[in-house]
C-alpha cells in the first residue's frame, strides 16, 4: 500500500517535543526523559497512533513509546494529539535497532497488525521470529510481556510457534477478539476497519521470566 505524502512533514517532525530525535543516546535511561520509575510499555509499529495515544490518556502511571518507522504515518500520529500526555514518546526508527535504543527497561511490547511478511524466504522479518526475539530479551526488565493482535492466521500461528521455543507461555489466546466482551480494550485503527468487516482478529497475551541472552 502506497503511503501518501503529508505537507509540511519535516516541519511537523523536527517541532514535535514527543519525537525523540536522538533515541540511541538514552538507552538504558528512559526515566530521565519521563521523570519517573514508572513501567514502560513499548509499541512497535504504532502506525497512526490510536492504539498508544488511548493507553497513554487511559493510564497515567505507565510510561507508553510508540515506534515507527514511516515518516508519513509518525506525523498521523503527532497530528492525533489533543493533550498533552508527559507520559508519551514517539521514536522514528528501524525495529531491528531496538536492543541499540533500550537496555533491560522495557516491561511490556505491544505487536499491533505488523507486517505479515507471507513469503517464507521473509518469514526473519516477522516481529516475532527468533531475530526479534533475541533482540527483545535485552531490552526488558525482569520479566517479558508481549502482546499481539493480528489479522493474519498464519503470522499467528507462526508466532505461537515461535514463541513457545523462545520458553514464553501463554496467558491468553483469543481467536476472535471481538466476539468476547473485554474490559478497556482498546482497538487500533485497523481493528476498527476490521471490526466492520466481521474479519477475525487473533490475540495473544504472551509472558516469561527474563533469561539473559547468552549468545554472542
Amino acid at each position: 500500500m502506497r503511503i501518501r505524502n503529508v505537507k509540511n512533514k519535516e516541519v511537523k517532525l523536527n517541532s514535535c517535543e514527543k519525537l525523540i530525535k536522538n533515541p540511541k543516546d538514552y538507552c538504558g535511561k528512559w526515566i530521565t526523559l519521563f521523570n519517573n520509575n514508572n513501567p514502560i510499555y513499548i509499541e512497535i509499529g504504532m502506525g497512526k497512533g490510536k492504539f498508544i495515544i488511548e493507553n497513554a490518556k487511559r493510564y497515567p502511571n505507565i510510561n507508553f513509546i510508540g515506534i515507527e518507522r514511516l515518516d508519513n504515518i509518525v506525523v498521523r500520529a503527532i497530528e492525533k494529539l489533543d493533550e498533552d500526555l508527559p507520559n508519551l514518546l514517539f521514536i522514528r526508527m528501524n525495529a531491528l535497532e531496538i536492543d541499540e535504543v533500550f537496555n533491560k527497561e522495557i516491561s511490556r511490547i505491544y505487536l499491533n497488525f505488523s507486517d505479515p511478511w507471507p513469503k517464507l524466504r521473509h518469514h526473519f522479518r516477522r516481529l516475532t521470529s527468533e531475530i526479534y526475539l533475541d533482540k527483545y530479551d535485552k531490552i526488558f526488565t525482569n520479566s517479558k510481556e508481549i502482546h499481539l493482535k493480528t489479522d493474519n492466521e498464519d503470522l499467528f500461528s507462526y508466532s505461537l510457534e515461535t514463541l513457545s521455543k523462545h520458553n514464553y507461555y501463554f496467558d491468553e489466546v483469543l481467536l476472535n477478539v471481538h466476539k468476547k466482551e473485554i474490559q478497556n480494550w482498546i482497538t487500533t485503527e485497523y481493528e476498527e476497519r476490521f471490526k466492520l468487516e466481521n474479519k477475525p482478529i487473533f490475540f495473544l497475551k504472551a509472558v516469561a521470566h527474563h533469561v539473559q541472552n547468552s549468545k554472542k
